[in-house]
């Protein structure tokens, strides 16, 4: 099959190529590493399945994925929260913008994060959902950012570290385009689209 460069088909005509840079990680390595999660999830969960919470909108993709991939009966719930707008850059200031309809007490909360940049956010949300009394709280992120944490992040399950660029696919965004890319590409676009 032709590729247009970033492993989608050329003859689909749908992506502006001056937008999208290089594969950072291909929709076959994708599948593959989550299955991987899942498998590691499914043997460390045996007994106790977990609550899989998904933080809106970039995990929506991986979560689906990685759900199938876990051999438990688990339940899900999400949440979202804010902090970069329409940039490409977080603000910093965290806000939710929809909690999670379930009770966590004494549940077993997995939370599937799309990427992990400063640390920021994710340091927020642990100490937001901590303080709803959850048995155990752990962190399944897709992606790191290498070099960007500004605190401790201790990640039970990680996907992929990748170099601190912007990138966008697999449920990842830039002003909510590209989601549905099936790979994780680089995004040199307009740094503030409109």
């Amino acid at each position: 099959m032709v590729t247009d460069g970033v492993g989608l088909p050329a003859e689909t005509g749908q992506w502006p190529g001056n937008d999208l840079g290089r594969a950072v990680v291909p929709g076959d390595r994708l599948a593959e590493r989550v299955r991987e999660l899942g498998a590691e999830i499914t043997r460390d969960y045996r007994g106790r399945p977990p609550l899989l919470v998904g933080v809106l909108k970039g995990a929506m993709v991986f979560m689906a994925d990685l759900s199938r991939a876990i051999e438990l009966p688990v339940e899900m719930d999400f949440m979202a929260v804010a902090s970069y707008g329409a940039a490409t850059k977080s603000s910093g200031v965290v806000r939710i913008v929809k909690d999670l309809d379930m009770d966590l007490s004494g549940r077993h909360v997995l939370v599937v994060e799309d990427i992990v940049d400063s640390g920021l956010t994710l340091s927020y949300l642990r100490r937001n959902l901590a303080a709803r009394h959850p048995a155990t709280l752990e962190v399944c992120a897709l992606l790191v950012k290498e070099g960007l944490q500004r605190t401790s992040l201790d990640l039970r399950y990680v996907g992929f570290s990748i170099p601190p660029r912007f990138v966008v696919g697999y449920g990842l965004d830039v002003a909510e385009r590209y989601r549905n890319l099936p790979e994780i590409v680089e995004y040199s676009g307009p740094q503030d689209p409109q």
